[in-house]
């Protein structure tokens, strides 16, 4: 396996060959040693499509989440402090640049928005790397790809150029499936918090509602009141349909 993967040298294949490594507890210094070493040439022509960059930086996020985790064993016990210390820490390199997983996930995949702002606010002084190689725009699919320590975490696959929006698709379509409760009776749909947080992602309510028909999460004919589940809260109710996006 790792005489295969070794073999494959671009970086998209690289970002690939490790995330497998890591499922399948293989020997992942070689290909982590590749990533951090490929010549930015190399990287700009590989990435040269919005699905190169989807698939790459998708692998390397869940790779080095997992990687992270195993090395470190940090003990959040609930501290959003420690959580946030860890996925800003900048202890990736990719091509010569150290990023965070942070920087993978807002500034790569959210094409540089800041995590808190509902999604409307930016990333303030993106660096230049970050410019060069995310997202020619955010594509809203990524929160239902990417590893977290959620209770409906989603299966961690590994993406490819071909076959990256596919697997995405059926991703959410999983996600939504295991999360979201549709009361046809009240038409409320109870949806998870991430869209509620990242609601500037999805187009405000109006887009979440279009996203939720999309992937059959709600019949294609209704516009249910939204309540996001919020944990130990109540669920928090958006009642506006084209209100202020700003109002929590």
């Amino acid at each position: 396996m790792c005489e295969r993967m070794s073999t494959q040298l671009d970086p998209l294949s690289l970002s690939a060959d490790l995330l497998y490594a890591v499922k399948t507890e293989g020997d992942t210094d070689r290909l982590r040693d590749h990533l951090a070493t490929v010549e930015r040439s190399r990287l700009e022509r590989t990435l040269e499509e919005r699905t190169d960059k989807l698939a790459f930086w998708l692998n390397c996020y869940n790779a080095y989440a997992q990687l992270l985790l195993e090395e470190e064993q940090p003990s959040f016990d609930g501290s959003r402090l420690e959580r946030w210390k860890f996925v800003s820490r900048d202890r990736i390199p990719i091509s010569g640049a150290w990023i965070s997983l942070n920087d993978i996930a807002h500034g790569m995949l959210r094409r540089s928005k800041h995590p808190w702002g509902f999604g409307y606010v930016p990333r303030l002084f993106p660096s230049s790397f970050e410019r060069q190689f995310r997202l020619p725009e955010c594509d809203p699919r990524i929160h239902f790809a990417i590893s977290d320590d959620t209770d409906h975490c989603p299966p961690v696959t590994v993406y490819s150029r071909p076959d990256v929006d596919a697997v995405l698709d059926i991703a959410v379509e999983w996600y939504l499936e295991e999360t979201v409760t549709y009361d046809a009776d009240a038409d409320v749909a109870t949806v998870p918090r991430l869209f509620h947080r990242y609601r500037g992602d999805f187009g405000g309510k109006p887009g979440v509602i279009s996203f939720l028909r999309k992937y059959n999460a709600i019949p294609p004919d209704r516009r249910p009141t939204l309540e996001y589940e919020s944990g130990r809260r109540a669920p928090d109710v958006d009642f506006d349909a084209g209100g202020d996006e700003y109002r929590l």
